[in-house]
């Protein structure tokens, strides 16, 4: 009964820590590169994603049973992220309990085993491995570990029993699949024989017996039975290791100019940290800026630390065994991710705790328990204190979830927490740019570019929202700069188009846009804004050519097809036009332009049989509805439709309302043009024209 209990108090403490994240979504942190814009998870789930997924390295790992995960989630939820969310929740507090089973099937213990499974369920630095739907690889793959450890306990009743060799196996190779960072598996295994399984053939030689290589079936006084039946094992780590290091073999050549002693530094030090944020989880975020040169007395004072440790350890670890595996436990699995290969700039992430933590709970539990062996009210006090602490954890770490609300919770957060935080500062002001705070979109762009001036895409970007804040002259240097740094940037080379094309420099756009189009030939918005610049050069032909393009690209590209029935507007192709139109209102019903356009020429189209005043100036009115009433173009549209359909008087009062819109805006052309519209209506003529003056095709913003 206690058992069940146990179990059931540690999946609601999960609940209650992580369940706020079924209303949490995605953050733009690798969910975008794994969930919501890759398309073979919103593929859904099918033979052919399945089978590309075993046979690629997708987002520069090799986990294909995660991305499958992921897949499965997409056909369930689509792209609600809190349905991804609770998948993960479900899937650590099943680890947890798991945790809990296995540590007491081994040791015997039922409260040191249930306070080790609820620290690490409920631990301030689980939060990143939960909380992140692009960790799912964290939970998936625990959760096979620890089926793993339960395989193995098994096993290890029955040695003789291929069956349960072959279980353990399978199911180390299943996490392998979902996370390769478990390959230090097998020597864990090792250090579990030794305790609590004790599997030893004879006590560990002293200086009193023969020396461990004399003894009969030892290598260094392990036996050679417990070394041999690891060799499978450690073949599916050496395997899933090499597979790792080509998969994320651009990572690992981005991350190569970092020196050795600056690596070796971080290890020791992050080594530390993860320590202090064990028992003072305070200042956890999303992303540590790494340190490239440590003050030499930190990884010395570190070095230290870890020194004392473990000699303290090596000191009593024959009479607390629990020593030795628990220390051990920390420092090895912590190997495969503590950045001695790094691949990633982030310092420490907390997710590198998931599973080599677990070592320090059950040294610090089984200390405990030892510690107090002799205490009269031993009992109630450690339940006291074990309360305490999961109760502390589970308030630090429910706050700390609370974090990963939104993208921009998020980042705040790890700039109140890290300094010089240059992605934190990135991703913020991407975040503050889409919710039309360009002010502070701007700040933040220049203050990630104070740490990293090499920075191409947030120059790039911070081009982008000076062209929002008409700063032309501005945004262009940074286009241009960005540029320097990385020549091969087609995005950089379509915005500089943009802003030279705005600036009325159409010669060295074109040129931009046609390298943008060098660089990535499928560049939908590059084609239609090259066709955009053509057409305001005139070259027709070539520009309706850029048009089908993009509609051959992406069918959806609503702006496109308007651009297509300007152009054929204007070689007087009225019905191609209208039909374009048309097509591109059925895609997007409030497309202005569209509404316009279509008003335009189902209003003053010379042939009689096209035109159709009643539906123009629904089409027309629509438009104005759309714009307050505040766009001179759309108005004049307007003056002809009701033109069109007899109320001159209407007309003429609606293009002079346009007419001051234009002075206003110093567009002389358009006004002499509704000047001379004005006398047509006040003798009662409707207009009779091809292609609307002053107007243009439109284009798609700038990429970020």
């Amino acid at each position: 009964m206690r058992v069940v209990c146990v179990c059931v108090f540690l999946a609601l403490a999960v609940l209650i820590v992580f369940g706020q994240t079924a209303h949490f979504g995605f953050v733009n942190y690798d969910d975008d590169v794994y969930v919501y814009n890759n398309a073979k998870v919103t593929g859904g789930l099918t033979l052919p994603g399945v089978a590309w997924v075993f046979t690629h390295a997708a987002c520069n790992f090799y986990h294909p049973l995660t991305m499958i995960s992921l897949m499965l989630d997409y056909q369930l939820h689509q792209l609600n992220a809190g349905g991804y969310h609770l998948t993960n929740v479900l899937i650590h507090a099943a680890s947890a309990v798991l945790l809990f089973l296995i540590l007491r099937r081994m040791t015997g213990a039922l409260w040191r085993s249930a306070f080790v499974a609820a620290v690490f369920a409920i631990h301030p630095l689980r939060v990143e491995s939960v909380a992140w739907v692009t960790e799912r690889k964290d939970v998936l793959g625990a959760f096979f570990f620890m089926l793993t450890l339960g395989a193995y306990v098994r096993y290890v009743r029955d040695p003789n029993s291929l069956g349960r060799y072959l279980m353990v196996a399978l199911f180390f190779a299943v996490g392998l699949l979902c996370k390769p960072t478990a390959v230090a598996l097998p020597f864990l295994l090792l250090l579990l024989d030794y305790w609590p399984l004790h599997r030893f053939a004879a006590p560990m030689p002293t200086r009193a017996t023969a020396p461990p290589m004399e003894q009969p079936g030892c290598c260094f006084g392990i036996p050679r039975r417990l070394i041999l039946e690891k060799v499978p094992l450690l073949a599916l780590a050496a395997l899933a290791s090499v597979g790792t290091y080509f998969a994320e073999g651009e990572a690992v050549t981005s991350m190569a100019p970092v020196p050795m002693p600056a690596r070796i530094a971080n290890v020791l030090v992050s080594y530390v940290v993860y320590l202090r944020q064990m028992v003072w989880p305070a200042g956890l975020t999303v992303f540590y800026p790494p340190v490239n040169h440590y003050p030499l007395w930190e990884p010395a004072l570190a070095f230290l630390l870890l020194g004392v440790i473990s000699g303290g350890v090596l000191a009593f670890w024959r009479k607390r065994p629990w020593l030795l595996v628990g220390w051990g436990w920390y420092l090895g699995m912590l190997v495969p991710v503590i950045g001695i290969i790094p691949v990633t700039p982030n310092a420490h992430p907390d997710r590198n705790t998931y599973l080599p933590q677990i070592g320090l709970y059950v040294l610090l539990a089984w200390a405990a328990a030892d510690w107090s062996a002799g205490w009269k009210h031993r009992r109630a006090v450690l339940g006291g204190l074990m309360a305490v602490v999961i109760g502390a954890l589970m308030a630090c770490a429910h706050n700390q979830t609370s974090h990963w609300r939104n993208n921009e919770t998020l980042w705040r957060h790890a700039l109140a927490c890290t300094s010089a935080n240059s992605l934190a500062h990135y991703k913020l002001a991407g975040v503050l740019y889409q919710k039309g705070e360009t002010d502070e979109a701007i700040t933040h762009y220049k203050q990630t570019l104070e740490t990293e001036p090499d920075f191409a895409e947030a120059r790039n970007n911070l081009g982008v929202a000076l062209s929002a804040k008409a700063d032309l002259e501005e945004a262009i240097w940074q286009y241009r700069k960005a540029l320097e740094i990385k020549p091969d940037y087609a995005e950089a080379h379509y915005n500089l188009g943009n802003a030279l094309f705005l600036r009325g420099q159409s010669e060295e756009a074109i040129a931009h846009y046609k390298q943008a189009l060098e660089i990535k030939p499928d560049y939908a918005e590059a084609h239609n804004n090259l066709g955009n610049a053509l057409f305001r050069r005139g070259e027709l032909e070539e520009a309706i050519a850029h048009y089908k393009t993009v509609l051959e690209l992406d069918p959806g590209y609503g702006g496109a097809l308007n651009n297509l029935g300007a152009a054929y507007t204007q070689l007087g192709r009225v019905p191609e036009a209208i039909s374009e139109y048309r097509k591109a209102l059925d895609l997007q019903p409030e497309n202005v332009d569209a509404l316009k356009d279509l008003a335009w020429a189902l209003a003053t189209s010379p042939q009689a049989a096209l035109r159709d005043g009643a539906a123009a100036l629904a089409l027309a009115k629509k438009a104005g509805q759309l714009t307050g009433e505040k766009n001179p173009l759309v108005l004049r549209t307007l003056a002809a439709a009701y033109a069109e359909t007899g109320s001159c008087g209407m007309a003429s009062v609606t293009a002079r309302h346009a007419l001051d819109l234009a002075i206003g805006q110093k567009n002389d052309a358009l006004a002499a043009t509704l000047q001379k519209e004005i006398k047509l209506y006040e003798a009662d003529t409707p207009v009779r024209e091809g292609p609307i003056e002053g107007s243009a095709p439109t284009g798609r913003d700038a990429t970020r």
